[in-house]
């Protein structure tokens, strides 16, 4: 599917986009799978919200237990200093993970779509394993920053030489609405890939507790350094695990869906201070 051009281009850049790859046949369904498990989630007995903010020092144990289910996570600014919500709940949902691949059946059939299986045996994956799956709303005037991070802080491989496996995990974030600067769009640093780590999240399980620990001091880029990438719905992001990337807050009248998918190689060795845990689920083979 990808050309030498844009396999090459994925290498130097550390992303990629292909615009309108999926149709609105592909991806609505998404929606109103998102949609219908909002309605269904009872915010009465789970108000975990989710913020970048923090340090991520707010993740708990209805976040942890996520990784082998569906949980609905509140925008930062839903609740009230009460905590009652501000908003009706459609709008007060940040994101929904994270194994709605394993569990939601509209989900399930999206995240095989042939063009996906395709576009990582392009890019080097013999046999990819697909490990996380976000629904992010984005919602209007309320949807929060994303800070600058890499995703190879939150989802760590090592090194398995006797599988000859090398650390990597891909993301493929798939535009469910245009996304563009007003509404919160991605921004990348292109070529950042070849940057250090520079944080690390590590979950000490005794205690059932994260910690964001500094790796390096190399700087997030400033924004005359990213690029905005501005895509219609249908269209397709692929990025590297050490490739800096950030969102702004959503302040417009319009949300920004997305859906997200990251994948590893299999025989990877999953780092066990990682907050994603799948012991009960099976691998999703691609």
């Amino acid at each position: 599917m990808l050309t030498r051009a844009q396999a090459h281009e994925f290498d130097e850049r550390g992303f990629l986009v292909l615009p309108r790859l999926l149709s609105p046949e592909q991806v609505d369904p998404l929606r109103r799978a998102a949609l219908e498990l909002v309605d269904a989630f009872d915010i009465d007995h789970h108000r975990t919200v989710f913020s970048t903010k923090d340090g991520d020092a707010g993740r708990d144990d209805y976040f942890f237990a996520s990784a082998q289910g569906v949980g609905c996570f509140l925008e930062e600014d839903a609740l009230d200093a009460a905590g009652a919500l501000r908003c009706d709940k459609r709008q007060a949902i940040n994101k929904i993970g994270h194994a709605m691949h394993d569990l939601v059946p509209a989900f399930r059939e999206f995240c095989r779509l042939p063009a996906f299986i395709e576009l990582l045996r392009d890019i080097g994956y013999r046999t990819p394993v697909l490990w996380q799956t976000m629904y992010i709303f984005k919602q209007p005037r309320i949807g929060g920053e994303v800070r600058w991070h890499q995703d190879a802080t939150y989802l760590a491989t090592e090194p398995n030489s006797d599988a000859g496996v090398q650390p990597r995990v891909t993301g493929m974030w798939v535009a469910i609405e245009d996304a563009h600067r007003g509404n919160g769009c991605l921004w990348v640093q292109p070529g950042g890939h070849r940057s250090p780590l520079r944080e690390r999240f590590e979950v000490d399980w005794e205690h059932r507790r994260g910690t964001l620990r500094r790796l390096d001091d190399t700087p997030w880029p400033s924004l005359d350094r990213a690029e905005a990438v501005e895509v219609p719905a249908g269209s397709l992001v692929m990025f590297h695990d050490h490739l800096p990337h950030f969102s702004s807050q959503n302040t417009s009248e319009s949300s920004r869906h997305a859906f997200t998918m990251h994948v590893a190689e299999q025989g990877a060795s999953w780092s066990a201070s990682n907050w994603l845990q799948r012991p009960r689920l099976g691998d999703f083979v691609l």
